[in-house]
């Protein structure tokens, strides 16, 4: 069976050759570059322990260093499952999304007509590059150089120009023997609706060839010099060479760069590109005018697993990111991540590097932002949160948003970083009451906030009360950022040594005193304290915030309880009544929470569970709700 020229191409830009191979093998991810498509694992056709067998998804090839096997995804189908070639081709295709071609006798004469329309397209653009050094091309020229484009950037790239003449290109292909239907299908040249002689599609423009991953020219991208015109930029329609939705400005280059560790920077345009690449990001690429498509996006996945998207600070730049949002989200997961870059308003590429030079972008590459951050942004920035109706229509918004992500792990992670997120923006009160609501689809829910290792006291609530109320002490005054969204809770506090009083009279005032400065260097010695300081001096804030709102957590739940405790012991000295039953049945209540934390946002009453299990064990034996009898 002969199958359409290009048919094999389309495969293999679509199935990276890892994705086959990896049904079959167990990646050493130690030894693999997985952002150069650069994988290892021992080899699936013979026996052997170490990582020898060589995977390369841009080349499309595996190689064994020891029994020196290779060949493309068809070949190894064929060598690891024994099929035929047209079977390969058929679950390759199948996994490509490609409809197998019914058989066709004039297999040959397509490919031949294919290469014929490679001929056109490069015909074009040399004949292009030709008029850009034409009398006509002079504002060409001017507004190249105004760009900052040199010679050798006009030559690197190809840049060309169209006179604005209705048939110049069409007459010089047929002037090199190319029928005029040739012309038409490549793109170069278009029919009257109403029939007639074809004329040029390309006119007073500059022009842009864009190329597919093999260098080879499929169509053109246009810019117009008259400021009237329909359109600014004008592509190559669709042909047989060319599909804008499924191509990408530079990708050839650009590939190449990120083999050798560049990032993979989208920009928006072809200027961009170009200005991208001559201050040394050549890892730029740019879709053809449109909102990126998915199968662009499956493109770039296969060139870096991280592509950086660049957009423009402007209100298309933002619409577009929130687009992409919608796009990616479904499709994202280990190994195909985005992360976003919006430049400052008014400004492109172009515009940032001739401003601040090629360090300011780099600043910005290397401060790009996740995904998630994105998303975030989009649901919560200029709206106010003042209702818990609000707040549930948030919850709601990013659960279903995350629900969309395939990839169960990934997803889990989304969902806890987003829980931090709302922790942040809502602080610790607003957090346990919501906590619960980013499980995405197939959640598990979240674990417990990171607790603070504090010594068992069972026998003591009192002393495991101090425990906790030092530890949040010493957590604040060694780290007082942490101090402002936990204010309220800590006026709370009531601390029986007067030294602690002090201290947290100091850190509520910012103030310093001797008391203060002594009930500071009595928690820095407690040895119960041990652990806080390695705790207190991580980098990682966030965790140490969490630990520190655990703590107040628990120390609020032990001090609910001996209230709860005491109100029952004073009521137990008259008649049983209603009011005691409820107390008694508080306390039930409270030593259900303490026997399951979980239940109750992830608070941690180990250090009480058995002092209140044995309170109330003395008040249940002891029947001490009974009258004494009378003498």
């Amino acid at each position: 069976m002969s199958l359409p020229p290009g048919f094999l191409d389309e495969i293999r830009n679509r199935v990276p050759i890892s994705r086959v191979i990896g049904k079959k093998v167990v990646w050493d991810l130690r030894k693999s570059n997985q952002a150069r498509g650069d994988w290892w694992a021992p080899c699936p056709f013979h026996q052997e322990k170490s990582a020898s067998f060589h995977c390369d998804d841009q080349k499309g090839y595996y190689y064994c260093f020891g029994c020196h096997a290779k060949g493309d995804a068809i070949k190894f189908l064929r060598e690891a499952d024994g099929m035929e070639f047209i079977e390969a081709v058929k679950l390759l295709a199948a996994e490509a999304g490609l409809q197998m071609p019914e058989a066709d006798s004039r297999a040959r004469e397509k490919t031949d007509r294919r290469t014929r329309l490679f001929e056109v397209t490069e015909a074009a653009s040399r004949w292009f590059r030709l008029q850009l050094q034409t009398g006509a091309a002079a504002e060409a020229r001017d507004y190249l150089v105004r760009r900052g484009l040199d010679q050798a950037a006009l030559d690197r790239f190809e840049i060309g120009f169209a006179p604005d003449s209705r048939t110049a290109l069409t007459q010089a292909l047929r002037d090199k023997g190319f029928d005029e239907s040739l012309a038409v299908e490549s793109g170069m040249s278009a029919k009257p609706d109403g029939g007639g002689a074809a004329y040029d599609r390309f006119r007073g423009r500059i022009m842009f060839p864009i190329r597919d991953g093999q260098g080879r020219c499929i169509g053109f991208g246009g810019r117009a010099m008259d400021p009237n015109a329909r359109a600014k930029y004008l592509n190559s329609p669709e042909t047989p060479l060319f599909d804008k939705g499924r191509s990408l400005y530079n990708l050839g280059p650009a590939r190449a760069a990120v083999g050798k560790r560049q990032r993979l920077v989208v920009a928006e345009g072809y200027m961009d590109v170009i200005a991208l690449s001559r201050a040394g990001f050549e890892g730029a690429v740019a879709p053809l005018g449109t909102a990126i498509t998915e199968e662009q996006l499956r493109l770039m996945w296969r060139v870096s697993s991280e592509p950086v998207i660049a957009l423009d600070g402007d209100a298309a730049g933002q619409r577009a990111a929130q687009r992409l949002i919608d796009l990616a989200l479904p499709m994202t997961g280990p190994g195909q991540a985005l992360r976003f870059v919006i430049l400052p308003a008014g400004q492109d590429p172009d515009d940032l590097i001739k401003s601040a030079g090629p360090g300011a972008m780099a600043a910005l590459l290397d401060g790009a932002r996740p995904l998630v951050d994105l998303l975030w942004a989009r649901e919560t920035e200029g709206q106010i949160f003042d209702s818990p109706e609000r707040k549930a229509a948030l919850d709601k918004r990013l659960q279903d948003a995350i629900g969309k992500i395939p990839d169960e792990v990934t997803r889990n992670h989304y969902a806890e970083e987003l829980r931090r997120k709302r922790w942040e923006l809502f602080g610790g009160g607003a957090r346990r009451g919501g906590e619960r609501s980013f499980k995405g689809r197939g959640g598990q829910g979240r674990p417990a906030r990171p607790a603070l290792p504090i010594p068992a006291t069972a026998t003591d609530p009192q002393a495991a009360a101090a425990l906790l109320e030092g530890a949040s002490l010493l957590i604040c005054a060694l780290r007082p950022e942490l101090i402002g969204p936990i204010e309220t809770r800590l006026e709370h506090l009531t601390p029986h040594d007067p030294d602690r009083a002090a201290l947290l009279f100091d850190l509520m005032g910012q103030t310093q005193s001797e008391a203060g400065r002594r009930g500071l260097e009595t928690l820095r010695r407690d040895a119960h304290l041990g652990l806080t300081p390695a705790v207190i001096d991580a980098q990682d804030t966030e965790t140490v915030a969490a630990i520190l709102a655990n703590l107040l957590d628990r120390l609020e739940a032990q001090r609910a309880i001996g209230a709860e405790l005491a109100r029952a012991e004073a009521e137990i000295q008259g008649e049983a009544d209603e009011g005691l039953t409820w107390r008694m049945q508080q306390i039930a209540r409270a030593r259900h929470r303490a026997e399951r934390p979980e239940l109750e946002g992830g608070l941690d009453l180990n250090e009480d569970r058995d002092a209140l299990s044995a309170q109330l064990s003395q008040f249940v034996d002891g029947q001490i709700w009974r009258k004494p009898p009378r003498r």
